[in-house]
């Protein structure tokens, strides 16, 4: 039976500081929503016999599907901010009525939504820039036997802060010529600061219990 990830309340941080208006139970409404999607998709997967949607998944394009589902129920859910309807455009999310028809190439107001299985958030971006910046760190078992066991995808740590171009270090050019940037240490620990959930890995779960030298 497919397990069902539940958000664990007690780990939010109460005293973090959002912007446009942004409150807790809209990141707890954008990570259940999405809980609840691969129950039920990897419901139907595994009535079938096939795989989950994580296991059959490609980290990178994973990760882009979280963040655009995260991105389209936080704007559902926000009083203040919607979808960047720019195809690609940056940010993700726009506050409203700021921009022609919600829509910008390059943006200032709003917020840029990442996920990535990288603990601590450390994420590539496309560009160094000032903005604000939400990463969602999440996990995916796939080392649990027998498969049936294995824990459902979660979310271990969400962080937002604000970053400039000097947070960022420029990252060598890849295989297709591509450049991005990465937040440099001092990026990172301002991201931290502005952390939002966290909860511990399965890695702990799965930990084997410390053994106990009996006494002679």
């Amino acid at each position: 039976m497919v397990k069902k990830n539940t958000i664990d309340r007690s780990a939010f941080n109460q005293e973090v500081a959002l912007p446009y208006d942004l409150r807790l139970i809209d990141f707890e409404h954008a990570m259940q929503d999405v809980y609840d999607f691969f129950a039920d998709v990897n419901t139907t997967l595994s009535g079938k016999g096939l795989q989950r949607l994580d296991e059959m998944t490609r980290p990178a394009i994973m990760s882009g599907l979280i963040s655009d589902m995260i991105t389209a129920v936080l704007a559902k859910s926000s009083r203040a901010l919607v979808e960047n309807q720019y195809f690609n455009g940056h940010p993700d999310l726009v506050v409203r009525g700021i921009y022609a028809n919600d829509s910008v190439k390059a943006g200032e107001q709003g917020v840029e939504i990442k996920s990535t299985r990288k603990t601590g958030g450390a994420v590539d971006t496309h560009g160094a820039r000032e903005q604000w910046m939400c990463v969602f760190v999440y996990e995916v078992d796939n080392e649990t036997q027998p498969v049936s066991n294995r824990f459902p995808m979660q979310f271990t740590e969400v962080y937002i802060a604000h970053v400039t171009v000097e947070d960022f270090r420029k990252n060598a050019r890849g295989e297709l010529g591509t450049r991005t940037a990465t937040l440099h240490a001092e990026g990172v620990k301002k991201l931290r600061q502005g952390w939002v959930y966290k909860i511990p890995s399965y890695a702990s779960a799965r930990a084997p219990e410390p053994k106990v030298k009996k006494k002679k």
